[in-house]
């Protein structure tokens, strides 16, 4: 079985499972979506999609829908999932809202998710940056619904709030895993403090939008979680009054990286979904493809689970 080393991040490899048929399949050929590939692929600006080789992409790009790096592509934390580089990162460009908001324009987007990297070296974690964003896409773009998928700002609940008041259409912040985890996968983050960042933003966002404003939050599994963890988990997730919930395959960017200590089956998959809905989320994504941002799009339609 394979094994962590004390430094997060590197195994001993000893018997790492091989990648399952139900992962290996494709969904939607990509050269079929050429003008969508070429447009962002010609910007300067970063995409998850692209970047990351996200095994939904080609389902997005044909709903309309792309994920921005916003801030970068230097993280200051070195989390145990992530393959993007850990260090120092450079300054914020000022022109980058505006330039994402011309780019969701040039795409013909329907919806657009922003995300960034951990920016501890900024006094608000980049909140204003997000805000700014999301306001430059709405300003441009009227009509486009917008997704903020957000670090945990340190806890600073002033920068929750000023996110918020931005009017993303949904406010993601993943926990990742589950909380026994934390030390080799989320090293830096606190289960806890995700926790306040998620009902915080349903609180903020409730009082201005109403019940249309939306809170999502995602897991990996296949790290090594049991399934009573994950049970606490949900429940948590819950009582925090998150509407949407991702469950997906964690899936080994790197060599680099933790190893999969388990591959899920989609018919456990369907089965974890069934139970996290029966805790009162909206709404309930589960699959081995599933990301955080998969049918983003899909915000007014909250009913039930959707297997993928």
């Amino acid at each position: 079985m394979a094994r962590y080393s004390k430094r997060v991040g590197r195994e001993v490899l000893e018997g790492h499972p091989r990648l399952p048929e139900w992962l290996t399949k494709e969904r939607v050929k990509l050269g079929d979506l050429h003008t969508m590939k070429t447009g962002l692929r010609d910007s300067h600006l970063h995409t998850v999609c692209e970047e990351a080789r996200c095994p939904n992409r080609a389902h997005c790009f044909t709903q309309g829908t792309a994920t921005f790096l916003l801030m970068g592509e230097v993280c200051t934390r070195a989390c145990g999932f992530c393959s993007i580089q850990s260090g120092q990162p450079r300054a914020l460009n000022p022109d980058e809202p505006r330039e994402t908001a011309e780019r969701v324009a040039t795409l013909a987007l329907r919806f657009a998710v922003l995300t960034s990297v951990n920016r501890d070296d900024l006094p608000d974690g980049g909140a204003a940056h997000f805000a700014e964003t999301v306001l430059a896409i709405r300003h441009r773009n009227p009509g486009v619904g917008v997704e903020v998928l957000v670090p945990d700002f340190q806890g600073d609940l002033e920068a929750v709030a000023r996110v918020v008041a931005a009017g993303p259409t949904v406010f993601n912040h993943n926990t990742e895993t589950v909380p026994s985890l934390y030390p080799v996968v989320r090293p830096a983050g606190r289960f806890e403090r995700s926790l306040r960042v998620l009902s915080h933003a349903k609180e903020i966002g409730t009082a201005l939008y109403g019940s249309a404003f939306r809170t999502k939050s995602g897991l990996m599994l296949g790290l090594g979680e049991a399934e009573s963890e994950l049970m606490h988990t949900f429940e948590a997730l819950a009582k925090a009054s998150v509407d949407i919930l991702t469950l997906g395959q964690y899936l080994r960017p790197t060599r680099h990286q933790l190893p999969v200590r388990r591959y899920v089956p989609p018919e456990e998959f369907a089965e974890l979904g069934a139970k996290a809905k029966a805790f009162g989320f909206a709404t309930v994504y589960a699959g081995p493809l599933v990301r955080s941002s998969f049918n983003a799009h899909e915000v007014a339609n909250l009913e039930g689970i959707s297997i993928a």
